[in-house]
C-alpha cells in the first residue's frame, strides 16, 4: 500500500493569539489540532465532510511562546466504518536556533456526515496507509480556504493567497539562515487558477539560490478539493529575503548543501 504524506498545518505565533505570559493560548493550540485533524480526515476519506466527535484528553506539557514557529502535524491511524482516528502533535520551533519542543498530542475522532440516502452498503472507511515524510528539502504545509477569505465569485483572494505564500518564504528563509530575515523583493507572481472556498491549499517552499547575505525562495500554491482529490497547482512565485544581524545590518547565510 503506498504511503501518504503526513498533513502539516504551520503557523507564526503573534501577539494576538498570546496571553499576558507571551506563551499561546490553550484554545489556540487547539484549534490548530482541530484544523490539521479534519484536514488529514479529508485527504484520507477522499469523498465524505468530517465533524470533530471527541478528542483524548490534552495535556500540554511546554509553552509555545511569542515568535516562534508552532507546527500541527496530523495523521490517520484508525479507520473504522464511518469514522477515522487522527493523532495530531503539536510542536514549537524557535526559528533563530533550531530548538523545538512538543507541546502537546492527542487523538481526535472525526466522524463523517452521512450523506443523503444513506451510506452505500458495505461502505467502510479506507484503510490506514504508512505516511511518508520525504525529506527533499521542501517545506510543506496546508491550509483551508474560509468564505473571509474570498470575493463574492467564493474565489480566495490574490492578496490572501500572496499572505500564505509570503509566509512560506519567511520560514522557510529563517530555517535556512537561522537569523532574522526580511523581504526585500519578490519575483513576477503568476495565478494560474483559482482556488475555491472550501479547498485545501499546500504550500511548497523551497531556498533556491543564496547570495551573501540574500536567499532566493520558491514557492509554489497547490489547491486540492478534498472530496475528489483533484490537484492543480494554482500559483508560483519567488521571494527575494535578506538575512539581518542584531545591528539589523546584513549578515552572511550559509550556503546551499
Amino acid at each position: 500500500m503506498p504511503g501518504v504524506a503526513t498533513t502539516r498545518l504551520i503557523d507564526m505565533i503573534f501577539p494576538g493569539q498570546t496571553n499576558h505570559h507571551g506563551t499561546l493560548f490553550g484554545g489556540v493550540a487547539l484549534a490548530h489540532m482541530d484544523k490539521v485533524a479534519f484536514i488529514a480526515a479529508s485527504r484520507h476519506a477522499g469523498h465524505a465532510s468530517f465533524v470533530t466527535a471527541s478528542c483524548e484528553r490534552i495535556d500540554f506539557t511546554a509553552p509555545g511562546r511569542l515568535g516562534e514557529m508552532v507546527e500541527a502535524t496530523g495523521r490517520v491511524v484508525r479507520a473504522g466504518r464511518t469514522s477515522l482516528g487522527v493523532e495530531v502533535e503539536l510542536e514549537a520551533e524557535n526559528l533563530l536556533t533550531g530548538e523545538r519542543r512538543l507541546l502537546t498530542r492527542g487523538l481526535f475522532n472525526m466522524v463523517a456526515v452521512k450523506p443523503e440516502g444513506g451510506w452505500p452498503e458495505g461502505f467502510h472507511m479506507p484503510p490506514v496507509a504508512p505516511t511518508v515524510d520525504p525529506d527533499d528539502g521542501v517545506l510543506r504545509m496546508v491550509e483551508m480556504v474560509f468564505p473571509q477569505q474570498a470575493s463574492h465569485y467564493g474565489q480566495l483572494f490574490g492578496g490572501e493567497a500572496l499572505d500564505a505564500m509570503g509566509k512560506a518564504a519567511f520560514i522557510c528563509a529563517s530555517r535556512h539562515a537561522r537569523q532574522n530575515v526580511t523581504m526585500a523583493s519578490s519575483h513576477q507572481i503568476d495565478f494560474v487558477s483559482p482556488i475555491k472556498v472550501g479547498e485545501m491549499v499546500e504550500l511548497a517552499a523551497r531556498v533556491r539560490r543564496v547570495g551573501r547575505s540574500s536567499m532566493t525562495v520558491e514557492v509554489e500554491l497547490w489547491a486540492e478539493d478534498m472530496l475528489t482529490g483533484e490537484r492543480r497547482r494554482s500559483a508560483e512565485a519567488g521571494f527575494v529575503m535578506v538575512a539581518l544581524g542584531p545591528d539589523n545590518r546584513p549578515i552572511r547565510v550559509p550556503p546551499l548543501p
